[in-house]
Protein backbone atom coordinates (compact mmCIF):
# COMPACT_ATOMS: atom_id res chain seq x y z
CA UNK A 1 0.00 0.00 0.00
CA UNK A 2 1.34 3.22 -0.79
CA UNK A 3 2.67 5.31 1.64
CA UNK A 4 1.31 8.78 2.31
CA UNK A 5 2.25 12.24 4.08
CA UNK A 6 0.01 12.93 6.81
CA UNK A 7 1.66 16.21 7.30
CA UNK A 8 0.50 17.44 3.39
CA UNK A 9 -2.60 15.66 4.53
CA UNK A 10 -3.41 18.19 7.54
CA UNK A 11 -2.00 20.90 5.30
CA UNK A 12 -4.71 19.99 2.41
CA UNK A 13 -7.78 20.01 4.58
CA UNK A 14 -6.62 23.20 6.49
CA UNK A 15 -5.76 25.18 3.19
CA UNK A 16 -9.89 25.14 2.38
CA UNK A 17 -10.50 26.69 6.04
CA UNK A 18 -7.87 28.99 6.93
CA UNK A 19 -7.30 32.44 4.66
CA UNK A 20 -5.63 35.22 5.12
CA UNK A 21 -7.09 37.46 8.12
CA UNK A 22 -7.61 34.10 10.43
CA UNK A 23 -6.27 33.02 13.45
CA UNK A 24 -4.40 29.87 14.23
CA UNK A 25 -2.15 27.64 16.35
CA UNK A 26 0.59 25.38 15.80
CA UNK A 27 0.42 23.76 19.03
CA UNK A 28 4.00 22.03 18.97
CA UNK A 29 6.10 23.83 16.50
CA UNK A 30 8.88 21.42 16.20
CA UNK A 31 11.27 22.89 13.42
CA UNK A 32 8.87 25.35 12.04
CA UNK A 33 7.32 23.21 9.17
CA UNK A 34 3.98 23.62 10.16
CA UNK A 35 4.23 27.09 11.93
CA UNK A 36 5.27 28.23 8.15
CA UNK A 37 2.54 27.11 6.53
CA UNK A 38 -0.05 28.56 8.90
CA UNK A 39 1.76 31.76 8.43
CA UNK A 40 1.63 31.67 4.81
CA UNK A 41 -2.00 31.22 4.61
CA UNK A 42 -3.14 33.65 7.34
CA UNK A 43 -0.53 36.19 6.08
CA UNK A 44 -0.71 39.79 5.70
CA UNK A 45 -2.88 40.15 8.30
CA UNK A 46 -3.89 37.01 10.58
CA UNK A 47 -1.86 35.43 12.96
CA UNK A 48 -0.28 32.37 14.30
CA UNK A 49 0.48 31.43 18.06
CA UNK A 50 3.40 29.10 18.01
CA UNK A 51 4.20 26.68 21.38
CA UNK A 52 6.77 24.72 21.96
CA UNK A 53 8.60 23.36 25.56
CA UNK A 54 12.04 23.20 23.91
CA UNK A 55 13.80 26.92 23.57
CA UNK A 56 15.66 24.74 20.55
CA UNK A 57 12.09 23.91 18.49
CA UNK A 58 11.42 28.17 19.18
CA UNK A 59 14.72 28.99 17.59
CA UNK A 60 14.30 26.82 15.05
CA UNK A 61 10.89 28.20 13.93
CA UNK A 62 12.46 31.69 14.20
CA UNK A 63 14.94 31.00 11.80
CA UNK A 64 12.35 29.10 9.56
CA UNK A 65 9.98 31.77 9.25
CA UNK A 66 11.57 35.23 9.93
CA UNK A 67 13.67 34.88 7.20
CA UNK A 68 10.59 34.65 4.42
CA UNK A 69 9.37 37.68 6.57
CA UNK A 70 11.32 40.43 5.02
CA UNK A 71 9.32 43.26 3.29
CA UNK A 72 8.62 42.71 -0.36
CA UNK A 73 9.73 38.79 -0.49
CA UNK A 74 6.94 36.85 -2.12
CA UNK A 75 5.98 33.49 -1.37
CA UNK A 76 4.13 30.60 -3.04
CA UNK A 77 0.67 31.64 -1.60
CA UNK A 78 0.80 35.21 -3.61
CA UNK A 79 1.28 37.00 -0.26
CA UNK A 80 2.99 39.04 1.59
CA UNK A 81 4.53 37.70 5.16
CA UNK A 82 4.69 39.64 7.90
CA UNK A 83 6.63 39.17 11.17
CA UNK A 84 3.76 40.30 13.00
CA UNK A 85 2.23 37.86 12.32
CA UNK A 86 3.62 34.98 14.27
CA UNK A 87 3.96 34.95 18.40
CA UNK A 88 6.35 32.01 19.39
CA UNK A 89 5.86 31.28 23.08
CA UNK A 90 8.13 29.11 24.66
CA UNK A 91 5.51 27.23 27.00
CA UNK A 92 3.25 24.20 27.40
CA UNK A 93 0.83 23.66 24.89
CA UNK A 94 -0.97 23.40 27.94
CA UNK A 95 -0.80 26.64 28.90
CA UNK A 96 -2.44 27.67 25.84
CA UNK A 97 -5.80 29.17 27.50
CA UNK A 98 -3.38 31.28 29.54
CA UNK A 99 -0.33 32.82 26.83
CA UNK A 100 -3.49 33.59 24.42
CA UNK A 101 -5.15 36.61 24.58
CA UNK A 102 -8.79 36.43 25.74
CA UNK A 103 -9.97 38.11 22.39
CA UNK A 104 -8.87 35.37 20.11
CA UNK A 105 -10.59 32.84 22.29
CA UNK A 106 -13.42 31.19 20.19
CA UNK A 107 -11.81 32.81 16.89
CA UNK A 108 -9.20 30.15 15.96
CA UNK A 109 -9.94 28.99 12.76
CA UNK A 110 -7.19 25.69 12.70
CA UNK A 111 -5.27 24.44 15.60
CA UNK A 112 -2.43 21.52 14.66
CA UNK A 113 -0.85 18.94 17.12
CA UNK A 114 2.14 17.13 15.70
CA UNK A 115 3.39 14.99 18.89
CA UNK A 116 6.39 12.90 19.98
CA UNK A 117 9.69 14.56 19.93
CA UNK A 118 11.50 17.22 18.13
CA UNK A 119 13.18 15.77 14.90
CA UNK A 120 16.59 15.85 15.19
CA UNK A 121 16.35 16.95 18.89
CA UNK A 122 16.50 14.90 22.34
CA UNK A 123 14.35 11.99 22.00
CA UNK A 124 13.85 11.55 25.19
CA UNK A 125 11.64 14.56 25.21
CA UNK A 126 8.31 13.88 24.11
CA UNK A 127 4.79 15.13 24.36
CA UNK A 128 3.00 13.65 27.31
CA UNK A 129 -0.19 12.54 27.44
CA UNK A 130 -1.76 14.25 30.03
CA UNK A 131 -1.07 17.27 28.70
CA UNK A 132 -1.50 16.60 25.74
CA UNK A 133 -5.05 16.25 26.63
CA UNK A 134 -5.08 19.06 28.47
CA UNK A 135 -4.29 21.12 25.61
CA UNK A 136 -7.11 19.66 23.35
CA UNK A 137 -9.57 20.04 25.86
CA UNK A 138 -8.56 23.70 25.30
CA UNK A 139 -8.02 23.76 21.82
CA UNK A 140 -11.91 23.32 21.42
CA UNK A 141 -12.77 25.84 23.61
CA UNK A 142 -10.35 28.03 21.27
CA UNK A 143 -11.67 26.80 17.81
CA UNK A 144 -13.74 29.09 15.82
CA UNK A 145 -17.38 28.14 14.60
CA UNK A 146 -16.31 25.81 11.12
CA UNK A 147 -13.07 25.52 12.99
CA UNK A 148 -10.80 22.16 12.22
CA UNK A 149 -7.78 20.42 14.50
CA UNK A 150 -5.44 17.86 13.45
CA UNK A 151 -3.09 16.00 15.74
CA UNK A 152 -0.49 13.57 14.09
CA UNK A 153 0.59 10.80 16.66
CA UNK A 154 2.93 8.73 16.49
CA UNK A 155 2.33 5.27 18.14
CA UNK A 156 5.58 3.95 17.03
CA UNK A 157 7.57 5.67 19.68
CA UNK A 158 8.05 4.48 23.48
CA UNK A 159 4.91 6.19 25.07
CA UNK A 160 3.66 6.86 22.31
CA UNK A 161 1.43 4.14 21.65
CA UNK A 162 -0.93 5.35 24.73
CA UNK A 163 -0.90 8.82 23.93
CA UNK A 164 -2.40 8.00 20.68
CA UNK A 165 -4.77 5.09 21.95
CA UNK A 166 -5.61 8.29 24.68
CA UNK A 167 -6.21 10.59 21.73
CA UNK A 168 -8.64 8.30 20.00
CA UNK A 169 -10.57 7.88 22.97
CA UNK A 170 -10.90 11.88 23.59
CA UNK A 171 -12.47 12.16 20.31
CA UNK A 172 -15.00 9.09 20.32
CA UNK A 173 -16.28 11.01 24.12
CA UNK A 174 -16.97 14.27 21.85
CA UNK A 175 -19.92 15.71 20.86
CA UNK A 176 -21.07 14.53 17.97
CA UNK A 177 -23.65 17.01 17.47
CA UNK A 178 -20.78 19.55 17.77
CA UNK A 179 -17.50 18.28 16.43
CA UNK A 180 -17.05 15.59 12.80
CA UNK A 181 -13.92 13.56 13.60
CA UNK A 182 -11.66 10.87 11.58
CA UNK A 183 -8.36 9.15 11.18
CA UNK A 184 -6.25 9.29 8.38
CA UNK A 185 -3.72 6.57 8.37
CA UNK A 186 -0.21 6.63 6.53
CA UNK A 187 0.31 2.76 5.53
CA UNK A 188 -3.03 0.57 6.08
CA UNK A 189 -4.68 0.27 9.33
CA UNK A 190 -1.69 -1.13 11.19
CA UNK A 191 -1.56 0.10 14.79
CA UNK A 192 1.69 0.96 14.79
CA UNK A 193 1.63 3.49 11.89
CA UNK A 194 1.18 7.34 12.07
CA UNK A 195 -2.25 8.71 12.72
CA UNK A 196 -4.10 11.68 11.87
CA UNK A 197 -6.66 12.96 13.96
CA UNK A 198 -8.80 15.38 12.17
CA UNK A 199 -11.79 17.06 14.30
CA UNK A 200 -14.35 19.47 13.00
CA UNK A 201 -16.31 21.89 14.15
CA UNK A 202 -19.59 21.43 12.42
CA UNK A 203 -21.49 25.13 13.89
Amino acid sequence: MQHISLVNVAHDLIKDILHPGDNAIDATVGNGHDTLFLVEQVSPSGRVFGFDIQQAAIDSTGLKVRPCCRTGERVLSNTFLRPECLTLIHANHAEMAEKIPVQYHGKISAIMFNLGYLPGGDKSIITQTHTTLTAINIAIRLLSSKGIITILAYPGHHGGDVETDQVKNWCKQLDKNQFKTSIVYSSGNKESAPKLFVIRKTH
